[in-house]
C-alpha cells in the first residue's frame, strides 16, 4: 500500500521528536543530535514504520552494477565503446555470443571486506548490488540456473560474500550515531524482473527475434522462476535488507504480476523493504508513483532529483559517470563537490541518495570512484548529522543560498543550513519563522584554525543567520558546502509564504488564480498592480476547506501577496506576474502533404546544434514524432522535424515534450518547450495562445549516447492530451 508522509517536523504544535544534543565542542560537532523517534506517516502500520525506520534514518546509500559486461568494459567489435550494463541489447549480441563472456569474468581481485570499506568511507549506510541485471547472469549461487557465477572461473558466491562482510559492520538502527568510517553498512540487492537469457522470458529484443523466436516460450514459468530465486535471496545466506526491482515496463509485466509479486515478498521477506518498480506505477525516470494501489515502499527517480522532493518516501539512484556498468573509456566523473551539492539537495527534499559505481573484471571498483567517494566521506566525517536521521526542509521555497534539514533535539527545533551558493553579505535568511533563535553555530572540522563567530536574530517573521564574520581559517575542511545549525526554542512555529496558484502564467480572456493561506490565525492580503500588501490591501477569504477563495484576473498584471499575524508582516512578499496574450493566428489552407518531414543528421553533440549550418544525411516523411528516422548506430545524431500542426479551437494549448537527450519545439517561431542539453528520459512542459487553423512547427532533438525516446503530447481546449501525430500534422516542400 502506497503511503503519503504528513508531517517530519513538529510545525505549529506538531511534534515529531528526535532525540537529544547540541552544539559540542569545534573538535566534536559530528556527535550532534541524534534522532530517536519515526516519522509520522499517513495510513501506515506500526510493522511498515519499524520496516522503513532504519532506511529513512540512513540517508545515503552505495549502488554497485556489476556482471558479465564488466568484461568487455563498453565496447564491442564494430558496435563502438559507448556500452555497458545493456551492451547485450546495444550492441545486438546474440544470447550464444554473450554466453563465452562466462568463461572471462574471474575477478580475482575482488574483496567483500574492501567494498564495504570504500562504503564506509564514502559515509554511505547501505549498499545495493546486482543479484542479477537484464542479462540474466547472477551474481550469486542460484539452484534455479547455472547462468551464474558458479559457472565462471571465480566460482565464489559475491552476494554471499558481501552480505557477511556488511554482517561484520553491526546492525543499522534508526536514531544510532554515525561515525562515518565505522559505522555499520546494511547490504540489499537489486534484482531485474527482465531477463535477456532465460528462454521463457517475453518479449524478445526486437532485433533478435527471428533467431530467437518466441514459440513456446512461458512467461508463467519465468515467473515461477523469479520467485524462486527471491526466496533463496531471502535466506539468511543473503538476508537482504532491500530488493531493488527493476526492468517492469514491459508489457508483460503487469499491474496484476506485481501486486502478486509484492504478496510474495511480504510472505517469504516481511521486513524487506522494496521500491515502486515492482509494480506499474512508477512514472518513467521521474520515478513517482502515479495513481493509487500501486505497490512498493518507495518512489526511485533515476539520474534526477525532484525539485521540491516527493512527498512520501523517495531514494535518487545516480550514476558517478555516464555509465551504470563498468565503461572503461567513460571518464566523465562527476565532482565530490557537485556530489556533496546533490545529496543535500536530496536530503532537503526528504530522500535517500543511492550513488553507483561499476567495478571492473578484475574486481575492483574503479580509482576515480574510490578517490571521489573519500573526499566524499571527508565532508560526511563534518556534517554527516546534517545528512543523517533528518526532515526534510519544513520551508516550500528553496533559498536562493542552498538547502536545509532539520531535526528535533528535545524541546527545541534545529535546523541545518547547506550553503552552496554564498550570499555576498553572509546572510542567510529563511521566512516565515516565529520561532526565538537561541544559538547558532559552524559544522567544523577539528583542523579548522578559528573559532567561527556566528550570530541568529529574528524579525519580522523572518530568521538571520549571519555568517559574514565567519574567517577562512573557520572554513577549513567544510567545502565545498559549509553547513550552519541554529537551535530554535521549541517545535517550529512556521507561517509559510502564501502559494500563488494557477495553470499558466498567461491566459485569453480572463484566468482564476488562487492564492492559498496555509494558516487559520494569520491573514493573507494581496495586490494586483504590483503594489507591496499590507493590511489594508484585500485580504484573501478561506472556504471551509482552508483554501482560498479564487481572485479573478482579466488583464495583465502583477500580483503580490504576504502573509500578517496580529497586523505584522511575517513572510516575504510572493510575486507572480500575469499576461493577457491574444492568440497567434493560423492559416486556413491545410498543407500538401500529411505528417511531417524530418532531416537526419550524425554528429556528436553536448547541446541542440545550429541545423541552418549543417548537411543532413537523409530527408524523409513520417507520420508522427519519434525516433524512428535515426540512422543505424544507435548515439550520436539529430534530427529536425518541420511542418504545420493543425489546431481546432482558440485557445491556450499545453506541449509536453519527452526526449533522451535534448529536444526542443517552437509553434511559429515561438520556443514553446526547451529540454536541450544531455538527460535521461524525462518530460517538459510548455503553454501557447493558438488559433483555430494551422501553424507551423519545428521539433528538434539530438542523441548523444544510451537510452532513446521522443514523444510530443497536446492538450488544449476540448482536446485532452494526445500525441502529435496523424491528421493533425502536414508539411509542404
Amino acid at each position: 500500500m502506497r503511503t503519503t508522509i504528513l508531517t517530519v517536523l513538529a510545525v505549529s504544535g506538531l511534534a515529531v521528536g528526535f532525540g537529544c544534543g547540541g552544539p559540542g565542542s569545534r573538535a566534536g560537532q559530528g556527535d550532534g543530535p541524534t534522532p530517536a523517534v519515526t516519522t509520522v506517516v499517513a495510513g501506515e502500520t506500526a510493522e511498515q514504520t519499524e520496516r522503513m525506520a532504519w532506511w529513512r534514518d540512513a540517508r545515503f546509500g552505495m549502488f554497485i552494477h556489476w556482471g558479465l559486461y564488466a568484461v568487455p568494459a563498453g565496447a564491442w567489435p564494430g558496435k563502438g565503446t559507448g556500452h555497458a550494463e545493456w551492451i547485450r541489447d546495444t550492441a545486438q549480441i546474440p544470447v550464444g555470443e554473450y554466453e563465452k563472456l562466462l568463461g572471462q569474468f574471474n575477478p580475482t581481485k575482488f574483496q567483500a571486506s574492501e567494498f564495504v570499506r570504500i562504503a564506509q568511507d564514502a559515509g554511505m549506510r547501505y549498499m545495493v548490488i546486482t543479484s542479477k541485471h537484464h542479462d540474466g547472469f547472477c551474481l550469486f549461487d542460484t539452484a534455479q540456473t547455472d547462468w551464474d557465477i558458479m559457472s565462471t572461473p571465480f566460482k565464489r558466491d559475491i552476494i554471499a560474500e558481501l552480505s557477511a562482510a556488511c554482517k561484520q559492520t553491526g546492525t543499522v538502527r534508526a536514531g544510532e550515531k554515525v561515525g562515518v568510517g565505522s559505522q555499520a553498512v546494511r547490504f540489499a540487492v537489486y534484482h531485474s524482473i527482465m531477463d535477456w537469457h532465460h528462454p521463457d522470458y517475453l518479449p524478445r529484443r526486437p532485433w533478435e527475434k527471428a533467431n530467437r523466436p518466441e514459440a513456446g516460450a512461458d512467461f508463467e514459468r519465468f515467473n515461477a522462476y523469479l520467485k524462486a530465486q527471491l526466496l533463496e535471496l531471502a535466506q539468511p545466506k543473503y538476508d537482504p535488507g532491500i530488493v531493488w526491482f527493476d526492468g517492469e515496463w514491459e508489457e508483460t509485466w503487469t499491474h496484476e504480476r506485481g501486486q502478486d509479486l509484492a504478496r510474495h515478498m511480504r510472505k517469504i521477506a516481511p521486513k524487506v523493504i522494496f521500491n515502486n518498480r515492482i509494480d506499474k506505477g512508477r512514472n518513467g525516470m521521474e520515478g513517482n508513483t502515479t495513481g493509487s494501489g500501486f505497490a512498493g515502499d518507495y518512489d526511485t527517480p533515476e539520474q534526477t532529483i525532484p525539485t521540491a522532493g516527493l512527498p512520501g518516501d523517495w531514494e535518487t539512484c545516480m550514476t558517478m559517470n555516464n555509465h551504470w556498468g563498468y565503461n572503461a573509456s567513460d571518464k566523465d566523473f562527476k565532482t565530490s563537490g557537485e556530489l556533496i551539492s546533490k545529496l543535500c539537495e536530496i536530503a532537503s527534499g526528504g530522500g535517500n541518495f543511492l550513488l553507483n559505481v561499476g567495478p571492473t573484471a578484475e574486481g575492483l571498483i574503479p580509482p576515480e570512484s574510490v578517490r571521489i567517494l573519500g573526499e566524499v566521506g571527508k565532508w560526511m566525517r563534518v556534517n554527516g548529522e546534517a545528512i543523517y536521521g533528518t526532515a526534510r526542509s519544513p520551508f516550500a521555497e528553496i533559498p536562493a543560498w542552498g538547502r536545509v534539514t532539520a531535526k528535533r533535539d528535545g524541546d527545541d527545533t534545529i535546523l541545518y543550513l547547506h550553503v552552496i551558493k554564498p550570499p555576498a553579505d553572509g546572510k542567510l535568511t529563511l521566512p516565515g519563522v516565529l520561532n526565538a533563535p537561541k544559538v547558532a553555530w559552524l559544522l567544523q572540522s577539528p583542523l579548522s584554525s578559528m573559532l567561527p563567530q556566528v550570530e541568529a536574530s529574528s524579525a519580522n517573521g523572518v530568521l538571520t543567520v549571519d555568517t559574514s564574520r565567519v574567517t577562512r581559517g573557520a572554513l577549513t575542511g567544510t567545502g565545498p558546502v559549509a553547513v550552519y545549525s541554529v537551535r530554535l526554542d521549541g517545535a517550529l512555529d512556521l507561517v509559510p509564504s502564501p502559494v500563488v496558484v494557477s495553470e499558466r502564467e498567461a491566459f485569453i480572456d480572463t484566468m482564476e488564480v488562487q492564492i492559498r493561506p496555509d494558516r487559520a490565525d494569520c491573514q493573507t492580503h494581496y495586490t494586483l498592480d504590483g503594489s507591496e500588501p499590507t493590511t489594508l490591501s484585500p485580504v484573501i477569504v478561506r472556504t471551509a476547506s482552508g483554501d482560498g477563495v479564487p481572485v479573478r484576473v482579466d488583464r495583465s498584471c502583477t500580483i503580490r501577496t504576504r502573509v500578517f499575524k496580529d497586523s505584522k508582516p511575517v513572510t516575504p512578499v510572493v510575486t507572480r506576474a500575469m499576461r493577457k496574450v491574444e492568440p497567434a493566428a493560423g492559416r486556413a489552407a491545410a498543407p500538401a502533404k500529411p505528417g511531417l518531414k524530418v532531416q537526419v543528421y550524425r554528429g556528436r553533440w553536448d547541446a541542440l546544434p545550429n541545423f541552418d549550418i549543417l548537411k543532413p544525411l537523409a530527408t524523409k516523411a513520417v507520420t508522427e514524432l519519434s525516433t524512428a528516422p535515426a540512422p543505424d548506430q544507435a548515439d550520436g545524431y539529430a534530427l529536425r522535424f518541420t511542418g504545420y500542426v493543425k489546431i481546432e479551437r482558440a485557445g491556450m494549448y499545453e506541449l509536453t515534450l519527452a526526449s533522451d537527450d535534448g529536444s526542443r519545439v517552437r509553434i511559429g517561431g515561438e520556443v514553446v518547450v526547451d529540454h536541450d542539453g544531455p538527460h535521461v528520459m524525462s518530460e517538459r512542459r510548455g503553454s501557447v495562445a493558438l488559433g483555430a487553423g494551422w501553424h507551423p512547427i519545428t521539433v528538434e532533438m539530438f542523441q548523444r549516447g544510451g537510452e532513446a525516446g521522443l514523444k510530443l503530447e497536446i492538450s488544449g481546449p476540448g482536446l485532452n492530451k494526445q500525441p502529435v501525430a496523424g491528421g493533425m500534422l502536414g508539411w509542404e516542400e
